[in-house]
């Protein structure tokens, strides 16, 4: 309904279309809701990146300093705030949202390159700490209190 846009591009051949989008008023309605305004989009994500290499430009693929493994609900919430926390400080932090046991979101963390997994249960969450491990050195893993995390892991990885 009323406002329509779609992004198109002569340099990618007959895949034209980048990003598209538009107002969305009775869709929901339609498929059985309560009337609800809405707009949505869709973007072609590898199509932006070939875009973007077209135009001389190098895409960079970093790894992140952190990777939180979660179990459970409550770890969860727990777990995006201090990811959040720690991108406000210039930490690259990149959270699970797969699930599974910890020993394949570690192997998850593992993969992603990052160089610290920080592991949040029920009990950390309750003792408001955080499991600090190192994916790249063989040391135990040790809790910090979550407080304590930032100024941690900013030292740590400096060395």
């Amino acid at each position: 309904t009323s406002t329509v846009f779609e992004w198109v591009t002569d340099k990618l051949g007959a895949q034209s279309a980048v990003l598209a989008g538009g107002r969305y008023d009775g869709l929901v309605e339609q498929l059985g809701g309560r009337a609800t305004p809405a707009t949505g989009f869709a973007m072609g994500l590898e199509r932006l990146l070939e875009l973007v290499t077209l135009e001389g430009n190098e895409i960079s693929e970093s790894s992140p300093d952190v990777f939180v493994a979660c179990m459970g609900e409550a770890a969860e919430v727990k777990g995006i705030e201090i990811a959040e926390t720690l991108r406000d400080n210039g930490v690259k932090a990149m959270c699970n949202f797969a699930g599974g046991k910890f020993k394949k979101q570690l192997k998850r963390a593992d993969d992603s390159g990052a160089r610290w997994a920080l592991v949040l249960g029920e009990d950390e969450v309750n003792g408001n700490t955080v499991g600090v491990k190192d994916l790249r050195r063989a040391v135990d893993q040790q809790t910090l209190a979550t407080d304590d995390l930032v100024a941690f892991l900013k030292l740590a990885l400096k060395q």
